[in-house]
């Protein structure tokens, strides 16, 4: 049974139990920082919290973080070389997902599933609970056309990516809202896909639980840049690590730490050993995001260096607010989605795809501790405005609105 409370929110919609909600997610939970604050938020406010999720090779199929209970229904290891052995996860995912909803659903139904995409088509995982009467909400954390065209380095007006338009706009229709991640691909998906009375955008905004300004526990005389997240192509990792070798002599306690996994990490460690920069360019793999949190309260320097193409370009990178947030000053590609919400005096901006321009900024901020405060002390402002605790309230009366009764 849910909790008991009683609610009454900002639009005066009174309840007298907590819902039941279901977070589906072709993801890892406790890496995934969008889907932990949705699923925290709700059970912290009473709401009996559900999440079917991704496994790691040797986690438990169930536990239970901060009163959310998470079922791990299929392991993955992120290992994919091509699109047909992607997709192949992502539909068996689907089918996994699809049987243990239903059952879950028809043994004691939830009052509304959050549906977190990749996949979009994802979404008709629900489509039993959706008949029974319960309510649909479609997250779009990446928009998929565009992806796969970073991904796969196809044409954006292939018969493919066609295709997923078509399966973007079914699986809005499906929903009973949707949420997309930024502004800009707000304007993209209503022009093709959902009507903007349907659609809401939230950021991924910073768990303030998590990335709080703190004393730094490092002790010694390096100056470590860090990236942490996924190593695909749009991300530019290649840039940055050419950007860093062409200033590594002029900064000799320099470092280069990057956490994370993807379809790039065999190439960049080449390019590090290749350098001779091995010792000094580290890879390590993806921590829970406490434990990244606390790395990144460490590092002297964020590095963002995405490509400004129809993906990246347009794809809001999380770790911006969470350094922000952290103390810690960026530097970041000034790609048209960084450029719609940020400006020079908050972030040190290089030009998109041009290692020299972005060694500058490094060598810049390395050898300038003035510049740095600067940035950190306009940043902190700039979060002040941008943060969850304000909006998850927005989040809160969509919710209530889709599932109240009558």
């Amino acid at each position: 049974m849910s909790a008991m409370r009683v609610v009454t929110n900002t639009q005066g919609i009174v309840r007298e139990h907590g819902i039941k909600v279901c977070m589906l997610t072709y993801s890892f939970y406790e890496n995934d920082g969008r889907v932990k604050r949705y699923a925290e938020s709700l059970a912290s406010r009473g709401d009996e919290v559900d999440v079917i999720s991704l496994r790691k090779k040797g986690q438990p199929a169930f536990e239970t973080f901060k009163a959310v209970n998470v079922y791990r229904i299929q392991e993955r290891t992120p290992d994919e070389k091509g699109k047909f052995s992607y997709l192949e996860k992502l539909v068996r995912f689907f089918l996994h997902s699809s049987y243990y909803l239903s059952k879950e659903h028809s043994r004691n139904p939830y009052n509304f599933i959050h549906v977190h995409s990749i996949p979009d088509f994802e979404v008709f995982a629900a489509l039993l609970p959706k008949l029974s009467g319960c309510k649909i909400i479609l997250d779009i954390h990446d928009i998929v056309p565009e992806l796969y065209v970073s991904k796969f380095s196809r044409a954006d007006n292939g018969m493919l990516f066609r295709a997923l338009k078509t399966v973007e706009k079914l699986s809005c229709g499906f929903a009973d809202h949707v949420i997309i991640s930024n502004h800009i691909w707000e304007k993209k998906l209503c022009s093709r896909s959902v009507s903007p009375s349907r659609c809401t955008t939230l950021l991924n905004y910073p768990d303030p639980s998590i990335f709080f300004p703190r004393k730094r526990t490092r002790n010694d005389d390096k100056f470590i840049m860090m990236y942490p997240g996924t190593l695909n192509w749009h991300q530019g990792l290649d840039l940055a690590i050419e950007a860093f070798m062409s200033i590594a002599a002029q900064v000799p306690q320099a470092e280069f730490h990057i956490y994370g996994r993807g379809s790039e990490l065999d190439k960049l460690r080449e390019m590090a050993d290749s350098a001779g920069l091995s010792s000094r360019i580290l890879f390590q793999p993806p921590v829970r995001i406490e434990e990244v949190a606390e790395l990144m309260a460490n590092a002297d320097l964020c590095i963002i260096p995405k490509r400004n193409d129809p993906f990246g370009g347009e794809a809001f990178s999380t770790k911006s607010l969470e350094f922000m947030s952290l103390g810690v000053p960026v530097i970041m590609s000034r790609t048209k989605i960084d450029s719609y919400y940020f400006n020079d005096s908050v972030v040190r901006f290089f030009e998109p795809e041009n290692v020299s321009d972005l060694a500058s900024a490094m060598l810049d901020l390395a050898t300038n501790k003035t510049k740095r405060r600067l940035l950190v002390d306009n940043a902190s402002k700039f979060v002040a405005e941008f943060s969850w605790e304000k909006k998850k309230l927005e989040y809160f009366s969509l919710v209530d609105r889709l599932t109240r009764k009558g």
